[in-house]
């Protein structure tokens, strides 16, 4: 595997190593996290549903008033570039764009110079064939924690910034825990999301998740999720959740970009393998649905991107 070290990225229309890829000090996505970015999965050397991610990405400059210039064709060409530049068909990427260097003030300035940074490393190969794996070492441990996300009027949950100072917080309180992924709530108490995923619960032979109505990312493998489960005819509810309820569920499940579909083994100390399944051997022995959904995304995987099923 390709060596952090030896990685070039794409800094402003240029490919330079990684020890030599910096923004300015006076960047505002530094001083003030003023910058929106997509986390993306790339399998055999293109990036797993572009157009979704670009979507999402253009929305959020939009709720940010950054109108960066920049077209999706020419954002998609610096991650192929970057891609094909570290000679990885497998991959971890992130696309930055900043407001760029402006005067030391809140305020921003209208016109824009943006800072476009794209951050790659190297994944292990996914979909259906023999030597894929999962990016996860083991099923997840959820906990909940006291921090909440933030209401939608304050910061708008759709907007994917890079102040992620909430999911910070959400993360050091799992340090006196065994848990690796938080699951916070919105100021009702209501399940909202993962620090950095969407959650799924199992309940009667059907899926329940947070409502988009609640300040919920919209993923774009929790769409993904939800459109496989249309073609399943698996029934799917979009509604408000308390911890209960995913204490409660027959399975759990967590979903974004680099982890796909990950299992959970237990919720805030609480054991929610199903049937024999334990936490040790949950990743080889999830529930039947989630297992079911793991697996046809990851025949997705394989027919998009690498040409069989």
């Amino acid at each position: 595997m390709t060596d952090a070290a030896d990685l070039l990225y794409h800094v402003d229309g240029e490919l330079v190593p990684a020890a030599e890829a910096t923004v300015n000090v006076r960047d505002r996505g530094f001083m003030y996290g003023d910058a929106a970015f997509e986390t993306m999965r790339a399998y055999g050397g293109e990036v797993f549903r572009w157009d979704a991610h670009a979507d999402r990405l253009r929305g959020t400059c939009e709720t940010l008033g950054m109108d960066h210039g920049l077209t999706d064709a020419d954002l998609k060409d610096r991650v192929d570039e970057t891609l094909a530049a570290n000679d990885l068909a497998d991959a971890y990427v992130k696309l930055s764009i900043s407001r760029g260097v402006q005067p030391g003030k809140l305020d921003p300035d209208p016109a824009v110079d943006p800072t476009v940074v794209v951050y790659v490393s190297p994944l292990p190969r996914g979909g259906t064939a023999p030597d894929a794996e999962p990016v996860w070492d083991g099923p997840a441990a959820l906990q909940t924690v006291r921090t909440q996300r933030v209401p939608d009027r304050a910061i708008p949950a759709d907007a994917k910034t890079h102040n992620y100072l909430n999911g910070i917080l959400a993360r050091l309180e799992l340090r006196s825990s065994d848990a690796d992924e938080a699951m916070l709530r919105d100021a009702e108490g209501y399940v909202a999301e993962g620090a950095t995923s969407n959650l799924f619960l199992v309940d009667d032979g059907g899926l329940r998740t947070p409502s988009l109505d609640g300040p919920v990312l919209p993923g774009v493998t929790r769409d993904t999720v939800l459109d496989l489960a249309a073609e399943e005819g698996i029934p799917v509810e979009e509604d408000q959740l308390t911890p209960a309820d995913v204490r409660d569920a027959d399975e759990v499940f967590l979903t974004n970009s680099t982890w796909e579909v990950r299992p959970v083994a237990t919720v805030d100390g609480v054991d929610v393998t199903p049937g024999d399944a334990t936490p040790e051997n949950a990743d080889r022995d999830a529930g039947p649905l989630t297992t079911l959904l793991a697996r046809l995304y990851a025949r997705r995987v394989e027919r998009v991107h690498y040409g069989d099923d």
